[in-house]
């Protein structure tokens, strides 16, 4: 009797044993629509900075606004038209900026910022994008006026206790040295 119970347990638990695998099923399940309401938002956003600006330089218009391929708009407050040389990837380039509400109300002044020195796409240096674009795009001695999105800027983030998310910024930049990486 022993003997015909312990057969019957080894074939039950061989039975039991040999049942495939089952994939596990996710608990939760998304469909995406927060990447959808997402992207519609930031183009909403988008739009409305857009409008912002355009309605600047039409205030303007003695200015001559460039739209970048990057992202942002800018006109040169002063131009060299004799040298070809603009930083490339590697170089190391000195410069100041100021940040700027598009109202004009200051954000960050130059001499709250200082003096920079930055390698052109090699540094870790905590540079908005704009500003990192807009640098490759000048020679020694100019000064352009940026209007940078927020996306461009400081995007969601913004600053500490300074700005809040989602604000459109405008930039004056200096480029005051190029040092050619060999």
């Amino acid at each position: 009797m022993k003997r015909n119970l312990l057969i019957l347990l080894l074939g039950c638990l061989a039975f039991v044993s040999c049942k495939t695998p089952e994939a596990r099923r996710p608990i939760q399940r998304t469909s995406g629509s927060f990447i959808n309401e997402s992207v519609e938002r930031n183009k909403k956003i988008f739009e409305l900075e857009k409008s912002q600006f355009l309605e600047l330089m039409n205030a303007k218009p003695e200015n001559e606004y460039i739209t970048s391929t990057n992202g942002f708009w800018y006109y040169y407050n002063k131009k060299d038209t004799i040298s070809a040389v603009v930083p490339k990837i590697g170089d190391q380039v000195t410069f100041s900026y100021n940040l700027k509400y598009i109202n004009n109300e200051v954000l960050l002044s130059e001499e709250e910022i200082g003096v920079q020195d930055y390698i052109v796409d090699k540094t870790k240096q905590e540079l908005i994008s704009g500003i990192r674009d807009a640098i490759k795009l000048m020679k020694v001695g100019e000064t352009i006026t940026l209007f940078l999105p927020s996306y461009k800027a400081f995007g969601y983030y913004g600053i500490v206790n300074k700005l809040g998310p989602n604000v459109p910024l405008q930039s004056k930049i200096t480029l005051i040295s190029i040092n050619q990486n060999q």
